[in-house]
Protein backbone atom coordinates (compact mmCIF):
# COMPACT_ATOMS: atom_id res chain seq x y z
CA UNK A 1 0.00 0.00 0.00
CA UNK A 2 1.27 3.41 -0.90
CA UNK A 3 1.83 5.49 2.24
CA UNK A 4 -0.10 8.71 2.63
CA UNK A 5 1.65 11.83 1.43
CA UNK A 6 3.37 13.72 4.25
CA UNK A 7 1.35 16.52 5.78
CA UNK A 8 3.06 19.94 5.50
CA UNK A 9 4.33 21.25 8.80
CA UNK A 10 2.17 23.87 10.45
CA UNK A 11 3.09 27.28 9.19
CA UNK A 12 4.77 25.87 6.07
CA UNK A 13 4.32 27.36 2.61
CA UNK A 14 1.01 27.18 0.80
CA UNK A 15 0.55 27.10 -2.97
CA UNK A 16 -0.05 30.83 -3.01
CA UNK A 17 2.80 31.78 -0.70
CA UNK A 18 5.30 29.43 -2.34
CA UNK A 19 4.60 30.98 -5.75
CA UNK A 20 4.18 34.49 -4.32
CA UNK A 21 0.90 34.71 -6.19
CA UNK A 22 -0.29 37.84 -4.42
CA UNK A 23 2.79 39.64 -5.72
CA UNK A 24 2.85 37.94 -9.13
CA UNK A 25 -0.78 38.68 -9.93
CA UNK A 26 -0.42 42.29 -8.82
CA UNK A 27 2.32 43.06 -11.37
CA UNK A 28 0.01 43.75 -14.32
CA UNK A 29 -0.69 47.47 -14.61
CA UNK A 30 -2.52 48.39 -17.84
CA UNK A 31 -2.12 52.06 -18.71
CA UNK A 32 -5.38 52.23 -20.58
CA UNK A 33 -8.91 50.95 -20.11
CA UNK A 34 -8.62 48.75 -23.20
CA UNK A 35 -9.58 45.11 -22.48
CA UNK A 36 -6.79 43.71 -24.71
CA UNK A 37 -3.94 45.38 -22.88
CA UNK A 38 -3.90 42.80 -20.07
CA UNK A 39 -3.26 40.01 -22.60
CA UNK A 40 -0.46 42.08 -24.18
CA UNK A 41 1.21 42.58 -20.79
CA UNK A 42 0.89 38.97 -19.63
CA UNK A 43 2.36 37.53 -22.86
CA UNK A 44 5.42 39.75 -22.53
CA UNK A 45 5.81 39.19 -18.80
CA UNK A 46 5.58 35.42 -19.22
CA UNK A 47 8.17 35.60 -22.01
CA UNK A 48 10.54 37.31 -19.58
CA UNK A 49 9.92 34.58 -17.00
CA UNK A 50 10.72 31.89 -19.56
CA UNK A 51 13.84 33.82 -20.63
CA UNK A 52 14.93 33.73 -16.99
CA UNK A 53 14.62 29.93 -16.93
CA UNK A 54 16.33 29.55 -20.33
CA UNK A 55 19.27 31.68 -19.20
CA UNK A 56 19.55 29.64 -16.01
CA UNK A 57 19.57 26.41 -18.04
CA UNK A 58 22.10 27.88 -20.44
CA UNK A 59 24.43 28.55 -17.52
CA UNK A 60 24.13 24.87 -16.58
CA UNK A 61 24.79 23.93 -20.21
CA UNK A 62 27.96 26.01 -20.29
CA UNK A 63 29.14 24.46 -17.03
CA UNK A 64 28.70 20.95 -18.44
CA UNK A 65 30.40 21.81 -21.73
CA UNK A 66 33.40 23.23 -19.91
CA UNK A 67 33.43 20.24 -17.57
CA UNK A 68 33.40 17.77 -20.44
CA UNK A 69 30.06 16.17 -19.56
CA UNK A 70 28.44 15.88 -22.99
CA UNK A 71 25.53 13.75 -21.79
CA UNK A 72 24.44 16.19 -19.11
CA UNK A 73 25.00 19.10 -21.52
CA UNK A 74 22.66 17.40 -23.98
CA UNK A 75 20.04 17.01 -21.25
CA UNK A 76 20.11 20.75 -20.47
CA UNK A 77 20.06 21.67 -24.15
CA UNK A 78 17.01 19.52 -24.83
CA UNK A 79 15.21 21.33 -22.01
CA UNK A 80 16.23 24.71 -23.43
CA UNK A 81 14.82 23.75 -26.83
CA UNK A 82 11.48 22.81 -25.30
CA UNK A 83 11.38 26.10 -23.40
CA UNK A 84 12.11 28.02 -26.61
CA UNK A 85 9.11 26.31 -28.21
CA UNK A 86 6.92 27.48 -25.33
CA UNK A 87 8.08 31.09 -25.83
CA UNK A 88 7.25 30.84 -29.53
CA UNK A 89 3.89 29.14 -29.12
CA UNK A 90 2.52 31.66 -26.67
CA UNK A 91 2.85 34.35 -29.36
CA UNK A 92 -0.19 32.75 -31.00
CA UNK A 93 -2.39 34.29 -28.34
CA UNK A 94 -1.53 37.74 -29.72
CA UNK A 95 -2.80 36.69 -33.16
CA UNK A 96 -6.20 37.43 -31.65
CA UNK A 97 -5.25 41.12 -31.27
CA UNK A 98 -6.59 42.97 -34.36
CA UNK A 99 -4.60 45.99 -35.60
CA UNK A 100 -7.37 48.48 -34.89
CA UNK A 101 -7.66 47.33 -31.29
CA UNK A 102 -3.89 47.51 -30.70
CA UNK A 103 -3.91 51.03 -32.15
CA UNK A 104 -6.40 52.02 -29.45
CA UNK A 105 -3.88 51.50 -26.62
CA UNK A 106 -0.51 51.52 -28.42
CA UNK A 107 0.04 55.19 -27.64
CA UNK A 108 0.11 54.41 -23.92
CA UNK A 109 3.24 52.27 -24.38
CA UNK A 110 5.45 55.31 -24.91
CA UNK A 111 9.01 54.38 -25.86
CA UNK A 112 8.78 50.83 -24.53
CA UNK A 113 9.82 48.10 -26.95
CA UNK A 114 10.71 44.43 -26.83
CA UNK A 115 14.13 45.44 -28.15
CA UNK A 116 14.81 46.84 -24.68
CA UNK A 117 14.60 43.37 -23.10
CA UNK A 118 17.93 42.91 -21.32
CA UNK A 119 17.30 39.21 -20.81
CA UNK A 120 16.68 38.63 -24.50
CA UNK A 121 19.84 40.54 -25.41
CA UNK A 122 21.77 38.41 -22.91
CA UNK A 123 20.34 35.30 -24.54
CA UNK A 124 21.45 36.52 -27.97
CA UNK A 125 24.95 37.41 -26.74
CA UNK A 126 25.36 34.19 -24.77
CA UNK A 127 24.25 32.16 -27.78
CA UNK A 128 26.78 33.68 -30.12
CA UNK A 129 25.74 37.01 -31.65
CA UNK A 130 28.91 39.05 -32.11
CA UNK A 131 28.44 40.88 -35.42
CA UNK A 132 29.28 44.62 -35.36
CA UNK A 133 25.69 45.60 -36.20
CA UNK A 134 24.48 43.80 -33.07
CA UNK A 135 27.03 45.51 -30.83
CA UNK A 136 26.13 48.86 -32.41
CA UNK A 137 22.45 48.20 -31.75
CA UNK A 138 23.19 47.43 -28.11
CA UNK A 139 24.98 50.76 -27.70
CA UNK A 140 22.28 52.94 -29.17
CA UNK A 141 20.55 53.39 -25.84
CA UNK A 142 23.67 54.18 -23.85
CA UNK A 143 26.41 52.05 -22.34
CA UNK A 144 25.94 48.33 -22.82
CA UNK A 145 24.67 46.82 -19.54
CA UNK A 146 27.44 44.91 -17.71
CA UNK A 147 25.47 41.65 -17.73
CA UNK A 148 25.27 41.78 -21.54
CA UNK A 149 28.90 42.85 -21.93
CA UNK A 150 30.01 39.92 -19.79
CA UNK A 151 28.51 37.50 -22.28
CA UNK A 152 29.90 39.41 -25.26
CA UNK A 153 33.36 39.00 -23.76
CA UNK A 154 32.87 35.28 -23.06
CA UNK A 155 33.28 32.40 -25.55
CA UNK A 156 30.23 31.57 -27.65
CA UNK A 157 28.27 28.36 -27.24
CA UNK A 158 29.70 27.08 -30.50
CA UNK A 159 33.30 27.77 -29.46
CA UNK A 160 32.69 26.00 -26.14
CA UNK A 161 31.30 22.99 -28.01
CA UNK A 162 34.23 22.93 -30.44
CA UNK A 163 36.62 23.14 -27.48
CA UNK A 164 34.87 20.12 -25.96
CA UNK A 165 35.33 18.18 -29.20
CA UNK A 166 38.99 19.16 -29.37
CA UNK A 167 39.62 17.91 -25.83
CA UNK A 168 37.99 14.62 -26.82
CA UNK A 169 40.15 14.37 -29.96
CA UNK A 170 37.11 14.81 -32.22
CA UNK A 171 36.22 17.05 -35.14
CA UNK A 172 32.89 18.14 -36.51
CA UNK A 173 33.44 16.03 -39.63
CA UNK A 174 34.14 12.99 -37.45
CA UNK A 175 30.74 13.32 -35.81
CA UNK A 176 29.07 12.81 -39.18
CA UNK A 177 31.43 10.25 -40.70
CA UNK A 178 32.12 7.99 -37.72
CA UNK A 179 30.74 4.49 -37.11
CA UNK A 180 27.46 5.77 -35.74
CA UNK A 181 25.84 8.73 -34.01
CA UNK A 182 26.96 9.20 -30.43
CA UNK A 183 26.36 11.73 -27.69
CA UNK A 184 28.52 14.42 -29.28
CA UNK A 185 26.64 14.06 -32.57
CA UNK A 186 23.29 14.45 -30.83
CA UNK A 187 24.67 17.45 -28.95
CA UNK A 188 25.67 19.06 -32.24
CA UNK A 189 22.22 18.41 -33.67
CA UNK A 190 20.58 19.78 -30.52
CA UNK A 191 22.59 23.00 -30.92
CA UNK A 192 21.25 23.32 -34.47
CA UNK A 193 17.76 22.62 -33.14
CA UNK A 194 18.25 25.47 -30.67
CA UNK A 195 19.19 27.79 -33.51
CA UNK A 196 16.12 26.69 -35.44
CA UNK A 197 13.89 27.30 -32.43
CA UNK A 198 15.49 30.74 -32.09
CA UNK A 199 14.84 31.43 -35.77
CA UNK A 200 11.28 30.14 -35.44
CA UNK A 201 10.63 32.59 -32.62
CA UNK A 202 12.04 35.43 -34.74
CA UNK A 203 9.95 34.43 -37.74
CA UNK A 204 6.73 34.11 -35.73
CA UNK A 205 7.48 37.39 -33.99
CA UNK A 206 8.04 39.08 -37.35
CA UNK A 207 4.76 37.71 -38.68
CA UNK A 208 2.96 38.85 -35.56
CA UNK A 209 4.35 42.37 -35.87
CA UNK A 210 3.38 42.50 -39.54
CA UNK A 211 -0.07 41.14 -38.74
CA UNK A 212 -0.71 43.85 -36.14
CA UNK A 213 1.30 46.80 -37.50
CA UNK A 214 1.61 45.97 -41.19
CA UNK A 215 4.72 44.94 -43.18
CA UNK A 216 7.89 47.04 -43.10
CA UNK A 217 6.51 49.40 -40.45
CA UNK A 218 8.34 50.79 -37.44
CA UNK A 219 7.92 49.08 -34.10
CA UNK A 220 6.71 50.38 -30.77
CA UNK A 221 8.75 53.29 -29.47
CA UNK A 222 10.06 54.11 -32.95
CA UNK A 223 12.14 50.94 -33.27
CA UNK A 224 12.81 49.25 -36.60
CA UNK A 225 10.00 46.75 -36.09
CA UNK A 226 9.29 44.09 -38.70
CA UNK A 227 12.13 45.13 -41.02
CA UNK A 228 14.68 44.49 -38.28
CA UNK A 229 13.09 41.17 -37.31
CA UNK A 230 13.11 40.09 -40.95
CA UNK A 231 16.86 40.66 -41.20
CA UNK A 232 17.57 38.73 -38.02
CA UNK A 233 15.83 35.60 -39.34
CA UNK A 234 18.87 35.11 -41.60
CA UNK A 235 21.44 35.17 -38.78
CA UNK A 236 23.48 32.08 -37.95
CA UNK A 237 24.52 31.53 -34.35
CA UNK A 238 26.58 28.42 -35.09
CA UNK A 239 28.29 29.01 -38.47
CA UNK A 240 30.68 26.06 -38.18
CA UNK A 241 27.84 23.65 -37.50
CA UNK A 242 26.13 24.87 -40.65
CA UNK A 243 29.35 25.05 -42.70
CA UNK A 244 30.31 21.43 -42.06
CA UNK A 245 27.26 20.32 -44.04
CA UNK A 246 28.49 22.03 -47.18
CA UNK A 247 31.72 20.08 -47.05
CA UNK A 248 29.88 16.86 -47.81
CA UNK A 249 28.33 18.34 -50.95
CA UNK A 250 31.23 20.01 -52.69
CA UNK A 251 30.96 23.24 -50.74
CA UNK A 252 33.70 25.28 -49.08
CA UNK A 253 36.36 23.57 -47.07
Amino acid sequence: MTPDAPVPAAGGPTYGSYLALDTLLSLQHPLSEHPDELLFIVVHQSSELWFKVILFEQEQLVRQLEGGDAERALWHLERINRLMRIVSEQLASLDTLPPQRFAEFRGHLGTSSGQQSVQFRILEAASGRREPAFVELLGRQGPIPPEIQRHLDAPTLESRFLALLSREGLTLEALYTGPGPGTHYFLAEALLAFEQEFARWRFLHMQLVERILGPMTSGTGGTLGASYLQRTTMLKLFPELWRVRKRFHGGEE
